[in-house]
């Protein structure tokens, strides 16, 4: 697997359903995740030996252990990955159960597919660590602060929008890395991806001496952005 593979967020879909574990495998793939699958709570469970998830996508609904079985079962043991439950039961009662079994967002089938990548971004954003931010990321002529959100080229300020500012800090916070247009994208309307590309290439306006051809602010093929930085 490549280093900009290995930097995706890597979700395990937990469903009986073979024809919903796949749909949710290809929507999540062409949105820039890596995604492992599991038809049953014990084939999570040996996935889950093996590897590490940013995030479990887990169905209530499962012969055997059930998906809040499960959920209760790993904040027991104090897994601390994030799960988004999904369940065909919509009442009131059946979602306050979820959560309360371990579940940090819940929905209900049947889902828009662009309201669940929402939902999945906005859980993997409450779960990132809040202390990762650089103090000074340094690329070219130009320096950046996550902290304060100061962009500064040749020394002279230069002025950023906040939604700029908000893409700058995520891509600082892991430089050198590919950060999928999924985790960059802000939630709120179907254009948030495509707008992504709009920003970025606003940003390279910015900090780029040929925007054409960025040295630091680059397109990794597949797989989003990266900011290098010296």
């Amino acid at each position: 697997m490549s280093d900009a593979e290995e930097s995706l967020a890597h979700i395990l879909v937990v469903d009986d359903d073979r024809r919903i574990r796949e749909l949710l495998r290809s929507y999540l793939l062409q949105h820039g995740f890596r995604v492992s699958m599991a038809a049953t709570a014990a084939e999570a469970r040996e996935r889950m030996r093996g590897m590490e998830f940013d995030l479990i996508v887990l169905d209530v609904m499962m012969p055997g252990e059930t998906g809040n079985e499960l959920a209760a079962s790993l904040r027991a043991e104090k897994a601390g990955v994030p799960i988004l439950i999904l369940s065909a039961l919509a009442d009131p009662a059946d979602r306050i159960k979820g959560l309360m079994s371990g579940g940090d967002d819940y929905l209900a089938k049947p889902f828009d597919p662009q309201e669940l990548l929402l939902r999945i971004q906005s859980v993997l954003r409450r779960a990132a660590p809040r202390d990762a931010l650089p103090e000074i990321v340094r690329f070219g002529d130009c320096t950046f602060s996550p902290v304060r959100g100061e962009l500064r080229r040749e020394g002279e300020a230069v002025r950023l929008t906040t939604r700029e500012r908000e893409l700058l800090r995520l891509l600082a916070k892991r430089p050198g890395e590919a950060v999928s247009r999924a985790e960059l994208a802000q939630p709120g309307g179907e254009e948030s991806l495509r707008s992504v590309d709009v920003q970025i290439n606003r940003l390279r306006q910015k900090i780029e001496a040929d925007p054409a051809n960025p040295i630091y602010l680059q397109t990794v093929r597949g797989a989003g952005y990266t900011l290098h930085v010296d």
